[in-house]
């Protein structure tokens, strides 16, 4: 576990483009172990040690589209809370249009709310799964050191598609993690502290379940033993306040060790892809590209959103946080996405069969 020493903060862009691409590897690396159990995972996987979908290669899922989705609202609207809730719901109706695989049920029904009118203010349904926490990473990075202006853009990224107040608390968490991540603040009492003065007391389920992730890290316990302990031996689900304690006790543990914090929270099983993503996005943002495995990075191939056209991304958004100036967005190919995502459920099918043979 992390013991409070000299702070190490990570200059903006390079924050910023680590928190991008820190989402973007974990996620890949998460991704051929998706709603494995633990136990099936160490038979299928027992090495593991970077991408593993695709012969030793990687492609990314929703939880990278998505963040990319917020870096490109914040991008065109600098920040401004209503330009950025109607760019990110235009991008996620656009998204919708791709045809993504393995969208989730709440984020789908949302999106058709969008499609036939509703405002992104009154588009979300009541659910508390993790899918704004997956996206919220790169807010904190952005924008952690205003509170008010935090909480406003996470609230208008949850409620597009979560308004269960639990979904846009545990975003919340991530946020304020991958700020302070970026600050070199990575001691979780103080972590904890600055959470609890967002939150306040309407958030102490997830404040409780937290405390027991620090308390675990204090232990040094495996990241799994605490989901054993919460009840997760099998696997930690998509609910919001099982993913984030999850991925903040592997931020606890290694919050400068980008390959252990990642695998930590994969050899959980269950959702994790979006784990991985979350760990990824808030060590990455204290590490910058730099802290992340070359090799890893090297095993993701992606089209149309390269890792080249990510990182981009983030010098293009580092831009826009420095100056306070929108600007255009960055160009991506919409062509591509449809071939790129008929070919990734192709994938995704086929490493489906083939967990369906031994070893069992």
């Amino acid at each position: 576990m992390n013991t409070p020493g000299t702070r190490q903060r990570v200059p903006p862009a390079r924050a910023i483009i680590g928190c991008l691409l820190g989402t973007a590897v974990g996620d890949a690396v998460g991704l051929a172990c998706e709603a494995m159990s633990k136990q099936r995972q160490a038979k299928m996987f027992p090495n593991l040690d970077g991408p593993r979908l695709l012969f030793g290669r990687g492609l990314v899922s929703d939880d990278t589209e998505h963040t990319c989705m917020v870096a490109q609202a914040l991008i065109v609207s600098a920040g401004e809370p209503t330009k950025f809730s109607c760019s990110l719901a235009w991008r996620l109706r656009c998204w919708l249009l791709g045809l993504p695989p393995g969208i989730g049920l709440a984020t789908l029904r949302s999106l058709l709310k969008l499609w036939v009118g509703f405002p992104p203010s009154h588009s979300g349904v009541y659910s508390a799964g993790n899918g704004p926490a997956m996206r919220s990473a790169i807010l904190g990075v952005c924008y952690g050191s205003d509170p008010e202006k935090l909480r406003t853009l996470v609230r208008a990224s949850s409620c597009i598609t979560h308004t269960d107040p639990r979904a846009e608390r545990g975003a919340l968490a991530v946020a304020l993690a991958a700020h302070c991540a970026s600050l070199g603040i990575t001691h979780p009492q103080t972590y904890c502290q600055k959470l609890e003065m967002m939150i306040g007391a309407e958030g102490r389920d997830l404040l409780e379940l937290i405390a027991k992730s620090v308390s675990s890290a204090a232990r040094g316990e495996n990241t799994d033993e605490l989901a054993a302990a919460m009840g997760l031996a099998k696997g930690v689900s998509g609910y919001v306040n099982h993913t984030v304690p999850i991925a903040l006790n592997a931020w606890f543990r290694h919050p400068r060790d980008y390959r252990a914090a990642v695998l930590s929270v994969i050899h959980c099983g269950g959702d994790t892809d979006t784990m991985a993503a979350i760990a990824g996005a808030i060590v990455g943002s204290g590490t910058g590209k730099d802290g992340i495995p070359s090799p890893w990075l090297n095993s993701i191939c992606e089209w149309p959103r390269t890792l080249e056209w990510i990182e981009r991304l983030g010098a293009h958004l580092a831009e826009v946080c420095a100056d306070g100036q929108a600007r255009a967005p960055l160009r991506l190919p919409f062509y591509g996405v449809p071939l790129r995502n008929l070919f990734f459920a192709t994938v995704v099918l086929a490493h489906g069969l083939r967990r369906l043979l031994p070893p069992y």
